[in-house]
């Protein structure tokens, strides 16, 4: 119920004092009052008698009025959507709900529609009695309101179906005759069974009042099936609100978690079935985990997949002789090529029948398929007997040797004639027959008829009443060709033709390769133990699924269930849904069999039920709003105040302040309506390059001039990023990610280092680059620069393009006289101790200003950049030594192969950035003595 009621409406009693804030205006000083020199004249009016406070303006008084309404009307409590109490004091308040798959939609909702009803029986002293109709165990003595609403905050929504029998049950033991006074049946909508009789039960309680309290329904949606067919993963679905037409968003998950397919569920306008695909290939369906609606977070919209739907190992036998020259006329030649792409093929290592039997069992193979195989040896009919009646499946094609065997072959799934049918010749019963339209129940359905197809001859079944049952596909005369049998849980299909092209055209078909898809698809994924050991036996609780359609490890109390009623009964506490077995094998036990159609909760016509939805907006009190727009018009009135009396006066001029003082009102009056406009925006009069040169301030980066070049720039950046990580992981320094550099404009000032990888094809640099160049080393900069090219030297005659390059980009800057690195020099030792500075390649020096020693040269001036060399050279491709991908893998390999040489380029990185970074610290001889004294030596 909405509207608006107060707590305490006596104190509105002192809105009638609001006109004595007129008092209130002799707290307003008296504006000051500016006098002109002489003195005198100020000692006069020093003695002027009591002044008389100036009076408020009209606008002040309506703010200071307005304040102290909103504090009576706050410390009235105002309430807004008040909810009217109208339990029946005559018995205790009994809550039954149902906590099911149903209800996690909207469970908060009825928490607080509960909590709603608690309170009011609380308001009556009434006693209450809480039970969730998915519990095991039900507490259903009336109790008080503080343990009520901890039974109800401990209450979970399960993945279960509601069992209210057993909660109507408890009710009726623990109320012992006594009759409710309001009963409220917070359902989920959906009936348990096609009669159910929950209200008429709580009828029986003879409750004052009726109650019954259901969602919207909408998100009452399930999962109930899935096929996956040849091109898409079909999926059936039921909802409880049959109304308009509805389209909702399907997603397949791997067994991570990870979406890796969309599909649609579609249901038509007044219907309760509906139905969706997603379509992917065959091969990333086989990785299909859980099919979930999106948007839906309930145990009903997650379907799970078991290793039924996964990629089937297929084992190959054939009766005849193997011939390699002639593959066309093998028989298992077209099986191979219609299987490889989907199945894992397997084939016995040996001729022997007894041996490569027991061998391709251990494999636990999905479907066997034996290719015109007659009598098999006698010891191998019982293993294979086990493993059809563990769930295999096994595929025969006909031939002259199955034509021959004897006709008690318990491996055939229908009673076979002795000898073949002849189509053709000069003695044939008739001319070829084409196949016929699929019956519906065949799997192979919905495939067209392949007109094409012509058979000339095949084996032929006995008619027995149950032969069209069992037929999958038949010739247009009506003989089948296809036909099936069950095997304990597994299956026995027979191809009444042979698998070559002898006796018939369909082995060169399209029709061919999706009918052997379809079959196998029919078995099961995981494989099939051999001994049949596992046959009747309990799976245990693998991962099991939660009220929001997520699986968890937390079996708790559930039971090992039974493989057979894996999917075919629904899910119960003993065994709720989710996946059973372990992690080499599982089955997926959803939370209802295929064709499960959902039904709304009968309606009962007695006058003593009463239908409510579940509780909107909560009451909510305005008592904290009230004070706080209080206290914002106390300080707009302090600031007004201020500014009259002339606090600012020395900052603002005379209309600057009668606008701070509007400004001031305004928001004072709009805070007291309760409308906050947000800070006005300020132009920012920063320009792009200095919000980007701050941003390179803040942290250390590592730049690299940019040549132009996609493929080098691209090798310098990941260069630059690895070596970043590598610093980040191996040192204290964290820098951030790598800059690339336009030398022409952009400020070099801010980087320590500069990495130019030299190329000959790339434009030359400009005499002003060169200029910003020589000035940024003047400046105590540091430029890299990297031929790639492994030069060791840079005055012979014999040199590459990019050396080259470098020597024209040298011969315009102001450089120092230049050497190798020095053994004693401080880049040998800034971190780690190096003798050599290997990049992809080995062969190059690095060259660094030369040390001349100041005996030598004693009016050598001071160097700058605390002894950091200006310039470094090297032709041994540091970038590309550095560089690696996005998964951390290096990019480029190194020249040899060396990982060893490679971990020396990481190093001689960070002993360059050290060095940059600390300059000739590591140098310095005067902290010796006291590092010494401190080792102790």
């Amino acid at each position: 119920m909405s509207g608006l009621a107060f707590a305490y409406p006596a104190v509105l009693a002192a809105l009638v004092v609001l006109p004595a804030i007129w008092w209130l205006l002799r707290l307003t000083p008296p504006k000051p009052v500016v006098e002109a020199f002489p003195p005198f004249r100020i000692l006069a009016s020093i003695l002027k008698r009591e002044e008389t406070p100036a009076r408020s303006p009209w606008w002040l008084t309506l703010l200071r009025m307005l304040m102290a309404a909103a504090v009576i009307l706050a410390i009235a409590d105002p309430v807004l959507n008040p909810r009217e109490n109208t339990l029946v004091a005559s018995g205790p308040l009994v809550l039954v709900i149902d906590n099911s798959w149903a209800a996690a939609g909207d469970w908060q909702r009825r928490v607080d529609t509960a909590n709603a009803m608690i309170d009011d029986a609380e308001a009556r002293d009434l006693p209450i009695s809480v039970v969730f109709t998915v519990d095991r165990q039900h507490d259903a003595v009336p109790t008080d309101a503080a343990t009520a609403r901890t039974r109800l905050a401990a209450a979970q929504p399960r993945p279960l179906p509601a069992h209210r029998e057993q909660a109507v049950a408890a009710l009726r033991t623990a109320l012992a005759g006594t009759p409710p006074g309001t009963l409220a049946f917070l359902s989920d909508g959906i009936a348990g069974s096609d009669d159910d009789g929950t209200v008429p039960a709580l009828q029986e309680l003879q409750p004052a009042q009726l109650r019954l309290v259901e969602g919207d329904g909408r998100s009452t949606v399930a999962l109930t099936d899935a096929n996956n067919d040849a091109e898409t993963m079909d999926v059936t679905a039921s909802r409880l609100a049959a109304g308009e037409a509805r389209t909702l968003a399907l997603t397949a998950h791997d067994t991570r978690g990870r979406a890796i397919a969309n599909g649609t569920l579609t249901f038509a306008a007044g219907e309760a079935t509906g139905a969706g695909s997603i379509a992917a290939p065959f091969e990333l369906r086989n990785d299909f985990a859980q099919v979930t609606i999106d948007g839906l977070a309930t145990a009903g919209g997650t379907y799970m997949l078991d290793d039924g739907f996964r990629r089937r190992r297929v084992a190959l036998l054939t009766g005849e002789t193997h011939d390699a020259s002639q593959p066309l006329l093998s028989s298992l030649h077209y099986i191979e090529q219609a299987l490889a792409p989907f199945s894992d093929l397997v084939r016995p290592n040996v001729a022997d029948l007894a041996a490569g039997i027991p061998e391709l069992l251990e494999q636990r193979p999905s479907v066997m398929i034996m290719a015109d195989v007659g009598r098999l040896p006698e010891e191998t009919y019982a293993p294979l007997q086990r493993w059809l009646e563990a769930g295999g499946m096994l595929i025969r094609f006909a031939g002259p040797r199955l034509a021959a065997a004897p006709a008690d072959d318990p491996l055939v799934p229908v009673v076979l004639r002795k000898g073949e049918r002849a189509l053709d010749g000069a003695l044939s019963w008739s001319e070829p027959q084409p196949l016929a339209d699929y019956p519906p129940t065949s799997p192979f359905a919905g495939m067209p008829r392949a007109g094409d197809v012509l058979v000339k001859r095949q084996v032929l079944a006995e008619p027995t009443p149950d032969l069209p049952e069992r037929t999958w596909a038949s010739l247009a005369d009506g003989t089948p060709l296809v036909t099936t049998g069950k095997v304990g849980a597994g299956r026995i299909v027979l191809f009444h033709v042979s698998a070559e092209t002898g006796w018939s055209n369909l082995p060169l078909s399209g029709d061919f390769v999706e009918m052997l898809r379809r079959s196998v698809q029919l078995s099961r994924g995981g494989g099939v133990a051999a001994t049949g050991e596992t046959q009747g036996q309990h799976l245990p609780p693998f991962r099991l699924l939660t009220a929001t359609g997520t699986l968890s490890t937390d079996t708790g109390e559930a039971k090992p269930l039974d493989p057979a009623a894996a999917g075919a009964v629904p899910a119960t506490a003993d065994n709720p849904p989710g996946l059973y077995g372990s992690q080499d094998g599982f089955l997926a036990h959803n939370l209802f069999p295929a064709g499960t159609s959902l039904a709304p909760l009968p309606s009962a016509d007695a006058p003593t039920v009463a239908r409510e939805s579940l509780i909107g907006q909560v009451a909510q009190s305005l008592k904290p709003t009230l004070f706080l727009i209080a206290a914002l018009l106390l300080l707009a009135d302090c600031l007004i105040v201020l500014v009259m009396g002339g606090a600012f006066a020395r900052r603002f001029r005379p209309a600057v302040t009668r606008g701070a003082t509007a400004l001031a009102l305004a928001l004072g009056l709009g805070l007291a309506l309760a409308t906050l406009a947000p800070a006005p925006a300020f132009a920012d009069d920063t320009r792009p390059d200095d919000a980007a040169l701050l941003d390179r301030m803040d942290t250390t980066h590592l730049a690299y001039v940019v040549t132009g070049e996609a493929e080098v720039d691209r090798v310098s950046e990941r260069g630059l990023a690895g070596l970043t990580e590598f610093l980040t992981y191996r040192t204290t320094l964290e820098p951030g990610a790598p800059v690339p550099v336009d030398i022409s404009k952009d400020e070099l000032a801010v980087f320590p280092l500069l990495y130019w990888p030299v190329s000959a094809s790339a434009e030359m640099p400009s005499p002003a680059t060169i200029s910003r160049i020589d000035a940024y080393m003047r400046n105590g900069g540091t430029v890299l620069f990297d031929t790639r090219d492994q030069f060791s030297s840079l005055d012979s005659g014999d040199t590459s393009p990019n050396t080259q390059r470098l020597r024209d980009i040298l011969a315009n800057l102001d450089i120092p006289p230049l050497e190798p690195v020095p053994p004693e020099h401080v880049l040998t030792k800034s971190f780690y101790l190096l003798t050599n500075f290997p990049g992809r390649f080995n062969g190059s020096p690095l060259w660094v200003e030369a040390e001349l020693d100041q005996q030598q040269d004693p009016n050598r001036p001071a160097r700058s950049g605390d002894g950091v060399t200006p310039i470094m050279i090297t032709g041994n491709d540091f970038a590309g030594a550095w560089a690696i991908d996005a998964n951390g893998m290096a990019l480029l390999p190194t020249v040899p192969p060396d990982e060893v040489q490679r971990e020396h380029a990481f190093r001689s990185g960070v002993n360059i950035m050290m060095y940059m970074l600390t300059g000739n610290y590591k140098a310095d001889q005067v902290h010796v003595p006291a590092l010494l004294e401190r080792l102790g030596q």
